[in-house]
């Protein structure tokens, strides 16, 4: 496992790199985020843009003013600017404005909201909270969004409906709520993407309406209305909803189409959508290259801090550059991130070769079927040109692949476009194959020829037959929807993973949703695919993503936050972790899709959501604002490092904290590699009684193989007076014998039970190199 950077160290080598890579007297202007300390603010100026537009910048290079979530100001300037306002004694800290990335009707049923029955089936359930949705907008016409039979706006709603290019104040209503945009952060600098208007030559709107579909997707997914004879092209044909169908929608357009979303635009929509009054802020950004920034460079973790020290839950997109090993984004302990798992729906295709094989693929192609003919397989990219294999534009030969099935290598350039590129050098169908990095990991595109998907393994024996036989022939079966699949959950292979490459005490992801093959609203301005060439229009699209994951998450969070409207983000958190499920629809444990075999904490942390039991989950685990000061302060943040998170000045404790101490539900014991004999770790933990006042519950323990664990007490004793009780969890490993396997640790968990309730927390053991 790989050493980690002290927070300093990796703080002084950023700004080493950035001053060796930008020129100091350059004259290209830049967008740059500044943390200001607002309390220098001398009294002569009567508000911070003021004093902002006096000391700083001028004011035309100001593009946004934050006074919420965080203080300071973006401005577009040049390095020598840059270098001049960081030497301000009020100036905290200085970053550079950085592009992220969007984490591209069975699923809620599949979350554990069954049919109309029990708590979610009530008439007014979740129509008093309001999920602020950052993405790439909305189609407010979509059925999705209808406010019929919605009662009034909650009162306390201060949001506003930006008007703009195809929206009016009309496209606001009683479902949604408020909407408005960023572009600012996006337009402005040479790191910038430039104007809205034509980038790329694609069609954008300068308003919160949706011309990519993301955003449509995700907000109807996380509190779409019930939509009846909903389908794509037929595909998962039923009734289409949300999680939470009676929430309010809050839109906060973040990102445009193929272009990104950009930090300064992102930290302006968490200090609007605080100031709004949202509930929960659902965000499927990430920084899309598998590295973390420290908390106190990243604008997605200090927005997220002042939001959820004000009360609101955040959940965002785990990222999906699984299924390698420390992948996952969006680290921050108050944070909830998510994972992908797959439903139990899929879109089966079906392979037959000329020597008879058979083999299992996915797809959503809805045109003319093949009808069992017979046509020659190709499999172009045993030339060993690299643009061939993964058919690039204009690389596929006519001569070569005319009438033929195609074999396209997947990686580089989108799927579907994978097809048009055989489909105009003649080729009538074509079969997607994974690399070694997919492994078995399927996920369905709506095609524009008949072609589907396939894992590596088979990939690699239809290569193999279509270049060893005199003459190979192939046909594809299209079979719709199935319903029914075994096993479900699995976690996608797509999903990242752990562990966490920060600071591996904290477990993350915390848990997985529904992300593989999600059926929700769509945006007319594209087709099903989102690229420009495809000129269909859909209601509905199926997309797959981590992206699709975090809205499903977001939805629970707003059904458990009506229910329990005094529970903090960290019990909203603890109540869906610990109730989490780790096996799938076979009663076994659950499976990682890139190998078939069995699945970690690495993989999907706590486990799957499971919204019926996170609803009474008997004990929670909370979080105070000052218990994440201590936990910065224990990863060695001084008091200025924090206070660009926090807002205010804090001051650690003179005994230095614990990370692993930190209220979190989960454990994770890090022990030194260079140890030698047995260690022991403790952990502090204390959970909160939110079931039946007069309560007792015992430990059950499954210890980690090789590790011994003890808690201490091993029975919690609850009554009105008595809600919160602490307990010590002591793990004990041999450093020298410890067999942790593949992916360098081994599992387990510590669970409470009074009988009815069980309160499972997974325990993780690993070990690292000390620095």
């Amino acid at each position: 496992m790989a050493a980690y950077l002290s927070p300093l160290v990796f703080f002084f080598f950023v700004l080493i790199v950035h001053r060796f890579t930008v020129s100091a007297d350059s004259p290209l202007k830049k967008t740059f985020i500044f943390r200001v300390d607002r309390f220098s603010k001398p009294s002569v100026f009567p508000t911070h843009y003021h004093w902002y537009s006096s000391e700083f910048a001028e004011s035309h290079k100001i593009l946004h003013v934050y006074d919420t979530v965080f203080h300071g100001f973006s401005a577009t300037l040049t390095q020598q600017q840059v270098d001049s306002i960081g030497k301000h004694p009020s100036v905290l800290a200085v970053f550079e404005d950085r592009r992220r990335q969007l984490h591209t009707t069975r699923s809620p049923q599949f979350l554990g909201l069954r049919n109309q029955r029990g708590l979610w089936s009530d008439s007014d359930y979740g129509s008093d909270v309001i999920i602020g949705v950052f993405d790439t907008g909305i189609s407010p016409e979509r059925r999705s969004f209808s406010d019929v039979n919605l009662g009034p706006i909650p009162r306390r709603w201060k949001g506003v409906c930006e008007t703009g290019t195809k929206f009016t104040a009309r496209n606001c209503n009683r479902k949604i709520v408020g909407a408005r945009f960023f572009s600012k952060g996006h337009e402005a600098g040479s790191n910038a993407a430039g104007p809205i208007i034509g980038i790329n030559d694609t069609i954008e709107f300068r308003s919160p309406r949706d011309a990519d579909g993301h955003g449509t997707h995700t907000a109807s997914t996380a509190a779409g209305r019930h939509a009846f004879q909903a389908s794509l092209e037929g595909f998962a044909s039923g009734i289409a909803k949300g999680v939470a169908p009676k929430a309010r929608l809050a839109v906060y357009k973040v990102c445009w189409k193929n272009s990104g979303c950009f930090d300064s635009d992102i930290l302006a929509a968490f200090d609007a959508a605080v100031n709004d009054g949202v509930d929960v802020i659902s965000i499927s950004i990430g920084g899309g290259d598998g590295v973390s920034s420290p908390y106190y460079l990243d604008p997605i973790a200090i927005g997220a801090y002042g939001a959820a020290s004000r009360g609101i839950f955040v959940s965002s997109s785990a990222g999906n550059d699984g299924p390698n090993g420390m992948s996952v984004t969006n680290l921050a302990p108050w944070v909830t991130t998510v994972g992908a798992g797959t439903i139990d729906r899929n879109f089966p295709a079906v392979v037959t070769l000329g020597n008879g094989r058979r083999i299992s693929g996915v797809s959503l192609y809805a045109g003319a079927p093949l009808n069992g003919t017979m046509f020659p397989l190709v499999y172009p990219g045993k030339s060993g040109v690299l643009s061939v294999s993964l058919c690039m534009d204009n690389s596929l030969d006519p001569k070569v692949v005319a009438g033929k099935i195609v074999i396209c290598d997947r990686g580089s350039s989108p799927r579907v476009a994978k097809g048009l590129v055989v489909k105009k050098a003649g080729g009538v169908g074509m079969i997607l194959a994974n690399g070694i990095s997919n492994g078995e990991g399927l996920v369905g595109d709506a095609h524009l020829l008949p072609a589907c998907a396939v894992g590596s393994d088979e990939g690699d024996s239809m290569k193999a037959y279509a270049s060893s036989s005199a003459n190979p022939t192939a046909t594809i079966a299209f079979q719709g929807t199935i319903i029914g699949i075994k096993p479900a959950p699995v976690v996608a292979s797509f999903s990242a993973r752990g562990p966490n490459g920060l600071n591996p005490e904290i477990l993350k992801p915390d848990l997985i949703a529904p992300g593989v093959n999600i059926l929700a609203a769509w945006t007319d301005a594209v087709g099903p695919t989102g690229l420009d060439f495809d000129t269909r229009k859909t209601e509905f699209n199926i997309l797959s993503g981590t992206s699709m994951a975090c809205p499903h998450v977001s939805g629970a969070a707003a059904l458990l936050k009506s229910a329990h409207p005094d529970w903090s983000p960290a019990a909203l958190r603890s109540a869906m972790m610990t109730t989490a499920s780790t096996t799938d629809n076979r009663r076994q444990p659950m499976t990682e899709e890139s190998t078939g075999k069995a699945s970690t904490p690495y993989d999907f942390g706590a486990g799957h959501v499971n919204l019926g039991l996170a609803m009474d989950p008997g004990l929670v685990y909370d979080i105070t604002n000052t218990d994440y000061i201590n936990f910065l302060c224990s990863i060695g943040y001084g008091p200025k490092m924090i206070q660009v998170i926090t807002r205010t000045p804090v001051t650690c404790p003179a005994k230095k904290p614990l990370p692993e101490n930190l209220n979190y539900p989960s454990i994770v014991a890090v022990f030194s590699s260079l140890s030698k004999g047995w260690s022991t770790k403790s952990f502090i933990r204390t959970v909160t009684n939110v079931g039946p006042a007069n309560s007792v519950y015992r430990a059950k323990i499954q210890a980690p193989k090789g590790v011994t664990v003890k808690v201490k007490p091993s029975k919690l004793v609850f009554s009105a007076a008595m809600k919160k009780q602490s307990f010590v969890v002591a793990v004990s490993a041999d450093n020298q014998n410890l067999a942790l396997g593949d992916v360098g640790a081994v599992f387990g968990c510590v669970s409470w039970s009074d009988g009815k309730h069980v309160v499972r927390s997974p325990l993780v053991v690993t070990q690292l190199e000390p620095l």
